[in-house]
């Protein structure tokens, strides 16, 4: 494999160098990030907890994959501006840590502690009250409407437009 340095822009405010680099990978597949990072730090001369691969793109069929690399000068600076999901992308696919895993998950089921209430005997579940039926006023009970909540909202008049009788003059078809 073989690397070529695309651009390259020292940033002074993060205190890291961001490269776009073609690596070159002809007769294998794309290379995954972990060969990517080592191939950086090789050419920039610096460890590797110093290097940190935003992404890999490789065009379809192609034989070279677009890599864009920050390289910090300090990997403490680095362990606080790097998000931790980039952090977890550049691990080995054994160190990764699961989405799908959160902190009450990883703990084991057995070693959980088990609150006091439930040590004790389970009392046996008492039925629920049945909700009380509600009564609905008959219909002689209920108030007639007043005329004025009948009635439905004055609407404005509208005056008779008188339309000329157009079939009075014709005569009658054969």
């Amino acid at each position: 494999m073989s690397v070529e340095i695309i651009s390259e822009h020292v940033n002074p405010l993060l205190g890291r160098k961001d490269a776009k680099l073609i690596v070159h990978h002809e007769g294998s597949g794309t290379p995954d990030r972990l060969a990517v990072r080592k191939i950086a730090s090789d050419h920039f001369k610096t460890h590797q907890d110093k290097v940190y691969v935003r992404s890999v793109r490789t065009r379809t069929g192609g034989s070279s994959a677009v890599c864009q690399v920050e390289v910090y000068s300090d990997s403490k600076l680095a362990d606080t501006m790097v998000p931790a999901y980039i952090k977890n992308r550049n691990l080995p696919k054994g160190q990764r840590v699961s989405r799908k895993k959160g902190a009450e998950d990883e703990k084991p089921a057995a070693a959980a502690p088990k609150p006091a209430a439930a040590e004790k005997k389970a009392e046996p579940a008492k039925p629920a009250p049945a909700p009380a039926k509600e009564s609905k006023p008959s219909p002689a009970k209920e108030s007639k409407p007043t005329p004025a909540e009948t009635k439905p909202p004055a609407k404005p008049e509208a005056k008779p437009v008188a339309k000329p009788s157009a079939k009075s003059d014709a005569k009658p078809k054969a």
